[in-house]
């Protein structure tokens, strides 16, 4: 296995879970991945030796699970190959960005099976159509404290508008950032819980710093940052933004630590990731005035 398919593997399955992209025993090259967005389904890939030179090959399916429907591999294969050659780009390390790509594309489709509950997904399978009346439902009641606090049901509140970066690896550490538009302190710290609370790899993370810019009404400014035990890493994305003139933002870089120390050179990587996303945000262009163009993650 290259260097380069190593570092890649090393970040997908960080960031997704370690059963996302398994190398085959029998097959130093080849892989099966499998994208969250699609868990029943497995992909056989082929890396190139000159990989990232050179594209990785979509062989076909790996494995298939009992509630997949037929045809439903083949399509995916034919999915996935278009989003590759769309985003491919030679000499780039293209796995995170296929995964995105893919999870998007079947998002837009209806057929994201992460955002389903099980029954739901059983019931398409066969053709039919989930409701209420298809299975008896039991109610458990417990009795709690009228003023006990709830947890926010994340499911029913929308995502917030994450633009990621792209994932650095750096002797086993791996870096990854996401900036979202905030007009708001309280926004922004909802964002961070939200992030926090419904994505557990990002939440297992060694370190997540965060940093924002707010203007608010009267021309009140606002602007903060957590370290998040990396010291004097989040004043240093702050400072960043300063540079960059940016507000109404906040970024939130996640680092897994690999067990080996970097010293200031992990100063330059969280900074670097920060500022791609912002750029890819739309914040900090045309020589750094405010605003511009935003977008939202691709």
């Amino acid at each position: 296995m290259s260097d380069e398919v190593q570092d890649e593997v090393t970040s997908i399955n960080a960031i997704y879970g370690d059963d996302t992209l398994v190398q085959d025993q029998n097959l130093a090259a080849h892989y099966a991945l499998t994208f969250p967005s699609q868990p029943s389904i497995s992909l056989h890939i082929e890396f190139p030796p000159d990989y990232p030179d050179a594209p990785p090959s979509i062989l076909g399916t790996k494995s298939t699970g009992d509630d997949v429907a037929k045809g439903e591999g083949s399509h995916l294969v034919s999915l996935t190959r278009d989003a590759l050659a769309e985003i491919y780009t030679p000499g780039a390390a293209c796995v995170f960005d296929l995964i995105e790509e893919v999870t998007t594309r079947l998002q837009q489709l209806g057929l994201d099976r992460s955002a389903r509950p099980p029954e739901e997904q059983t019931a398409q399978t066969h053709g039919q159509a989930a409701s209420s009346s298809s299975a008896p439902t039991t109610h458990h009641h417990q009795q709690q404290s009228s003023d006990a606090p709830q947890p926010p049901d994340w499911d029913l509140a929308p995502p917030p508008p994450w633009t990621l970066s792209s994932v650095i690896t750096e002797k086993k550490s791996i870096f990854l950032a996401r900036c979202a538009p905030v007009t708001s302190v309280d926004q922004a710290k909802q964002y961070l819980t939200h992030l926090l609370s419904t994505d557990k790899k990002v939440a297992k993370a060694t370190h997540n710093i965060t940093a924002w810019r707010i203007r608010g009404e009267g021309g009140v400014q606002f602007q903060d940052c957590d370290d998040d035990g990396e010291t004097a890493a989040g004043g240093r994305v702050l400072h960043l933004m300063e540079l960059m003139g940016v507000w109404g933002c906040m970024v939130v870089v996640t680092r897994w630590y690999g067990g080996v120390q970097l010293g200031p050179d992990r100063f330059r990587i969280i900074n670097s990731v920060a500022r791609e996303a912002m750029l890819g945000a739309g914040f900090g262009q045309e020589g750094g005035k405010e605003g511009g163009k935003r977008k939202g993650k691709k």
